[in-house]
């Protein structure tokens, strides 16, 4: 049945992109057909997200994962390279188990966070304790002594584990705003206790580790059903764990009713010192302009509650099967076109930003910059980044792609640079045309991004091959150009926040020795 189905979708996109290509260029039509009929995107996505896994910084899954990209590309026939732009904190993470003792016996659900302390080996069992209501940082201090030898709860605990659409869907108008009147007064008092301690989400682990605690408990609901964002631990001796909304909400209330229960914690990891960090980098040499560079961009690394599927497994799917076409399809561009998988992007475009401060002349050289990030839908907003005249070429290049593809992208001409967000912005600071290719959203700020829920199953291959078709193009469009691309700059609009005229970005270095605080 599955075979079936996907023989009468591919026969599908064959004869309407046919329809379409009947006058169109040859180059563009064997894109197509080579990506319709000859697509590796299920097979890269089973490689990267199920056999390789998560690819947080500085851990051994990365580093396999650009080994594992380098040889994939080395057997499309196209050099390759795993360029070294700095250090991070070595860590392995390991398994993760964390059962409550008392007042019953039930096995809960969640995970120590990245670059988590390992417990002992026989794992840390202790009562929980949840932060007090103080007046001031002094009242606080005083009830610090409480925490020794426990394990100390910080999230606020949530009201209502349903989203709410799923209230908007079944609920009374008037119950629906009780309840979000009732959780933005609870999450503002939580708030200003948190203020109220001197600390902040990163300060107050660490101060009740120095006062004693044996483990930190956490819970960051992303507003969905079963899924908790994951990122990074600021303990250094003792773990930290993040456990799914509806256990710690038990957990939270039988704290609360006196009956002091007692978690038992086995998170095991390994500290693995200073490791190298890297970039992937392949490139299809051009033929008449080599210095002159197309570029595609995507971040390889993710975090590590989940497998990095559509954060940017995806965008590493379409970069790389772009280039795998392309190979096949254009194999002599005019110019050079290299493929960036970055590094450390979720600390700060780390990987991106050592690249562009690194090879100023390819900078200098590039044609155009296409950059995959948010997640696994069709590409729908295609903005020109603040560049005067990136309607002229990017239009040009935007009409060769089939209209099946192009009638749903919305463009902004010629839109605001980005500041941040993907490592198109370390391009776009640096002068260079840099775009994103924004995708359809498919539910992912919520349920994949950054979660415990990022996994292969999540991935929308329709979408995804559409990305790929598309890149490809651009790309191709793009090294035939006949003349360099116009940096010319906009005059930027006056910002809603300060009333002021926005200035471009400035180029940023990056954190070469991260995690080592």
């Amino acid at each position: 049945m599955i075979k079936k189905t996907s023989l009468l979708f591919t026969l599908f996109l064959v004869s309407s992109f046919a329809l379409w290509a009947q006058d169109k260029d040859a180059v563009i039509e064997t894109i197509i057909q080579e990506a319709t009929e000859n697509s590796q995107l299920e097979t890269l996505g089973h490689q990267l997200m199920d056999g390789i896994g998560p690819r947080l910084v500085g851990t051994p899954q990365m580093k396999n994962a650009h080994d594992w990209a380098f040889t994939k590309y080395e057997s499309w026939g196209i050099p390759a390279r795993n360029e070294q732009w700095g250090e991070w904190k070595g860590w392995e993470r390991g398994i993760s188990h964390i059962d409550m003792v008392h007042p019953r016996v039930q096995s809960l659900r969640g995970t120590q966070l990245a670059w988590s302390p390992s417990t002992p080996k026989k794992g840390v069992t202790a009562e929980l304790v949840v932060l007090p209501m103080v007046s001031d940082s002094l009242e606080f201090v005083n009830w610090l002594p409480n925490v020794k030898g426990k394990l100390v709860m910080i999230s606020m605990p949530q009201p209502t584990g349903r989203p709410d659409y799923n209230w908007e869907e079944f609920a009374t108008e008037k119950s629906f705003e009780k309840m979000k009147k009732e959780r933005e007064e609870q999450t503002e008092a939580w708030r200003k206790n948190i203020g109220n301690t001197g600390l902040d989400r990163r300060t107050l682990p660490v101060a009740l580790e120095k006062a004693g605690a044996v483990g930190i408990v956490a819970s960051y609901w992303s507003r969905g059903f079963g899924v908790n964002k994951i990122f990074g631990a600021y303990t250094k001796e003792i773990p930290t764990v993040d456990l799914e909304l509806e256990d710690y909400g038990m957990l939270y209330r039988l704290v609360e009713s006196g009956q002091k229960p007692q978690l038992h914690i086995v998170a095991e990891s390994k500290e693995l010192g200073k490791v190298p960090t890297f970039n992937t980098i392949a490139e299809i040499k051009g033929s008449e302009k080599p210095e002159e560079y197309v570029i595609l961009s995507a971040h390889f690394d993710s975090w590590d509650g989940g497998t990095g599927a559509t954060d940017n497994g995806t965008g590493t799917l379409v970069m790389m099967e772009a280039m795998r076409i392309l190979k096949k399809a254009y194999p002599n561009p005019k110019r050079t076109i290299l493929v960036g998988h970055w590094g450390s992007e979720e600390q700060g475009l780390n990987g991106s930003r050592a690249f562009v401060e690194d090879n100023p002349e390819i900078v200098e050289g590039v044609q155009a910059v296409f950059n995959q990030d948010n997640g696994t839908g069709r590409v729908v907003r295609i903005s020109g980044g603040g560049f005067l005249d990136s309607y002229d070429y990017l239009g040009k290049w935007l009409h060769e792609v089939p209209r099946e593809i192009t009638d749903e992208i919305e463009t902004t001409f010629p839109g605001t640079p980005a500041r941040g967000g993907s490592d198109y912005a370390s391009f776009q600071a640096a002068g260079a045309p840099a775009f994103s290719l924004s995708s359809l959203s498919w539910s992912y700020w919520n349920y994949t991004w950054h979660t415990n829920r990022d996994t292969y199953d999540k991935i929308i291959f329709d979408d995804v091959r559409n990305n790929a078709i598309l890149t490809a193009i651009l790309a191709y469009m793009a090294s035939e150009h006949p003349e360099k691309t116009s940096r010319e700059k906009a005059v930027l609009p006056i910002s809603n926040r300060t009333g002021e005229q926005l200035e471009w970005p400035s180029p940023r270095s990056p954190e070469r020795n991260g995690g080592q605080n």
